[in-house]
């Protein structure tokens, strides 16, 4: 999928599931960066330590709900695209991920592996896309400033 020139993706998957994490990782791991965690509290750390691209999480673990974590992991990580995952089908929680988790897609266990790679792609898209907007906007801003400056240097004088 993507060649040794260009960065694999970055995915964090988490899931109380040891299982579920092989899996994932075992499945994934050629195409993409795959780091896991079995709980919020790990994912945390892991986030912590790493620049993650695109975040996959379980729903049901039994510290933090999938959508409590990625709640609370707004403020700090505001950029990665989020992907809630959970084995039952649960409208509440599909609106809460929406909602409070800023929930980009949300998908039923267990995942099929060819849909997951389209999300996966079309997500990473959506990320780039953002990144792109953020740096052509602190570029304008940038250039603004500068003309700004100028602008006052030839009034100056």
């Amino acid at each position: 999928m993507s060649d040794s020139k260009t960065e694999k993706i970055r995915i964090l998957y988490v899931d109380d599931e040891e299982n579920n994490l092989q899996a994932f990782k075992a499945t994934f791991r050629r195409d993409y960066k795959i780091l896991l965690a079995i709980s919020a509290k790990e994912a945390k750390d892991v986030l912590s330590e790493n620049e993650i691209d695109i975040i996959i999480t379980d729903q049901r673990m039994p510290e933090e709900t999938g959508v409590e974590f990625l709640e609370s992991i707004i403020p700090d990580y505001p950029n990665p695209i989020r992907i809630l995952l959970t084995g039952y089908t649960d409208i509440q929680a599909v609106i809460d991920a929406i909602n409070k988790g800023q929930v980009y897609h949300y998908l039923t266990k267990p995942w099929e592996e060819d849909y997951l790679r389209t999300v996966i792609k079309n997500a990473f898209e959506v990320y780039s896309l953002r990144r792109e907007n953020e740096r052509l906007t602190s570029a304008l801003i940038k250039s603004n400033e500068q003309l700004e400056f100028l602008l006052r240097q030839n009034l100056l004088s």
